[in-house]
């Protein structure tokens, strides 16, 4: 595959502290290279320079002439006046598409988003809906490569599996910083971790998650052997150092000059290895009661539209609840009846006396005006956990925070600094129940491994709402799936609620359009009225199967470039690429035939 993009030697300072040195990346067609890293390692950062948007302090970066880059940041912003409809259009326009291919190319973009109101404002979307339409008007300009930093913190699950299909199915390459291992699973060709344990601060692995994690063992191995022998080495030559000048006389001075080297060089490796991890551990109360929370046909809305019905749950000490379900279909609502911020419609909530809850928000309220000191302390120099007294600087380093941080204020804090300072908070509060609405966004997956950790060994009860599917099949030991029209169901985890939703959507196809339910999108066509000519009626009555047949040649045609023999032969590439595009041009023709239809008839 040809190079779009040659990083070399890439370093980046902020103040007195290196975020990386002398890191080198390579990004060529069709790569899909998946970002990790511990928080502070630099990934946003190194994705910025890329993009061009940040200015190294050493290296270069070298595209490919006439490469088209697009990035998505990790928050979405908006105008207050801009709906979905004029965001994709001003991209367009920006983007100098002709006048004349507009209309059409916005309708198939805008019919592929899944947005129900093209004219909603985008300010009134939820941070997925908005995240969604971010990566929309960023795949106006037709990019060679895409950056996207964090692209799955705010999407809900069905939104994640959306970027899933829409980065398999492209033929743009992709460079994308996550944390979500089943996301990086599915999606990445190639990985690449940010660390200062590599050598070059840097470890890339050509393959999926779980083959980097294999390759990474495998480094970290035959590191930690070497290191080993290092060790050794180093032991027997300041023994021979120590024997005093009269002994070493003896010696060639270029041993002496080994020695030092060989000292320095485990210096530099112990420094690289040295790695420190959040210790979390959630305190249980003594409570020896066995149910703790009970909803019996418990039924709640709003504004005419039921999120769920007759729903009945027992929490007992030891249960791990997971919580799945579309953006608004009211999982943070099921969390804020068992807190007893809202009443049932109907039903009752029951909760043992003296019931003690502890609350981790998504929305992570802190008062930003706060040092770190007092947000991890706010009445004195010490915290008491389990009994213990520990001094602020102690329990800070617990999280990974060190001194010269503690009289920061909150608000420079990175979002996976303030998840682990609201963690933080939460182990101080003894609780019966833990309800925890998604703690994972923004935290490394060395922090999620721990955080995993803790919930699987924490003795009371538990409900976890996360996009994370990795954590949610781990920890929880029942799935409670809502759609948000008032369908609960319980499954024994992940996978199982994925097929009931696939299955639930298709039956309800079913229902609204009979006799359609296996059609593709889109589903918008109107069906003919009078005012279309003979010919227009014709085409209208087959236009969308004429669009199912030119997307399953488009597919199959894209499905081409992932066989090994054809990647590697140049002529048959460049063929099956340029099959790609007439099919993805036959596509576009139809869909703005579509839209001049649909006009005609609005």
């Amino acid at each position: 595959m040809a190079t779009l993009l040659n990083a070399q030697g890439l370093s980046k300072t902020y103040g007195a502290t290196p975020i990386f040195q002398n890191v080198s990346v390579n990004i060529a067609e069709g790569d899909r290279l998946g970002v990790v890293g511990p928080n502070g390692s630099g990934k946003s950062t190194l994705l910025q320079i890329l993009a061009g948007r940040v200015d190294p302090d050493d290296g270069h970066v070298a595209r490919r002439k006439n490469t088209r880059l697009a990035y998505v940041a990790q928050e979405s912003h908006f105008k207050p006046a801009d709906t979905i409809r004029s965001v994709i259009h001003q991209a367009f326009v920006n983007a100098g598409t002709p006048e004349s291919e507009r209309q059409g190319k916005e309708a198939e973009l805008l019919g592929r988003l899944g947005f129900e109101d093209v004219d909603a404002d985008a300010l009134s979307l939820s941070g997925g809906w908005r995240k969604r339409l971010s990566i929309a008007e960023a795949l106006v300009i037709d990019p060679d490569i895409l950056l996207l930093d964090e692209p799955t913190n705010h999407l809900d699950l069905g939104g994640i599996v959306w970027l899933e299909k829409l980065l398999q199915n492209s033929s743009f390459a992709a460079v994308v910083i996550s944390h979500d291992r089943y996301f990086l699973e599915n999606v990445a060709t190639s990985m690449v971790e940010l660390d200062r344990s590599y050598p070059d601060n840097i470890l890339r692995v050509s393959g999926n998650y779980t083959i980097f994690l294999e390759k990474k063992s495998e480094f970290l191995a035959a590191q930690s052997k070497h290191q080993e022998a290092l060790e050794n080495r180093v032991k027997t030559e300041i023994e021979w150092l120590r024997r005093g000048p009269k002994a070493r006389a003896t010696k060639a001075k270029a041993r002496i000059d080994k020695a030092n080297e060989l000292i320095g060089e485990l210096g530099d490796l112990n420094a690289r290895t040295r790695t420190a991890t959040a210790d979390i551990d959630f305190t249980a109360t003594e409570r020896k009661t066995k149910r703790l929370a009970e909803f019996e046909k418990v039924t709640y809305g709003y504004d005419g539209r039921t999120l769920f019905q007759d729903l009945s749950l027992v929490m007992t000490g030891g249960s791990r609840l997971g919580l799945v379900g579309p953006n608004g279909s009211g999982k943070t609502t099921l969390l804020r009846l068992l807190r007893g911020e809202l009443e049932p419609q109907s039903g009752t909530v029951k909760r043992a006396d003296g019931l003690r809850i502890v609350y981790f928000d998504q929305n992570r309220p802190l008062d930003p005006s706060l040092t770190l000191r007092r947000a991890l302390a706010p009445d004195s120099d010490s915290v008491v956990y389990q009994e213990r007294t520990i001094h602020v600087a102690s329990w800070a380093a617990r999280f990974l925070f060190p001194n010269d941080q503690l009289n920061q204020p909150v608000s420079r804090l990175s979002g996976g600094e303030r998840a682990r300072v609201l963690i933080a908070r939460l182990m101080l509060e003894p609780a019966d129940l833990l309800l925890l609405d998604e703690p994972t966004n923004d935290l490394d997956i060395p922090t999620l491994e721990i955080l995993e950790e803790s919930l699987t060994q924490f003795p009371g009860a538990l409900v976890l709402v996360t996009h994370d599917r990795f954590m949610l099949d781990r920890v929880s030991t029942l799935v409670l799936g809502v759609s948000g029209r008032g369908e609960v169901e319980s499954f024994a985890d992940y996978s199982q609620w994925e097929r009931w939703q696939t299955e639930t959507k298709q039956q309800r196809d079913a229902a609204e359009r009979p006799g359609k339910a296996n059609s593709p999108e889109p589903r918008a066509a109107t069906p003919p009225k009078k005012k279309l000519s003979y010919l227009d009626n014709r085409d209208m009555e087959t236009i969308e199967s004429r669009i199912a047949e030119a997307e399953e040649r488009l597919a199959s045609k894209r499905a081409l470039i992932e066989d090994q023999s054809i990647a590697r032969d140049a002529k048959r590439l460049q063929e099956a690429l340029r099959e790609i595009e007439e099919a993805q041009a036959a596509v576009d023709k139809l869909y703005e035939r579509w839209a001049e239809l649909d006009a005609k008839v609005s």
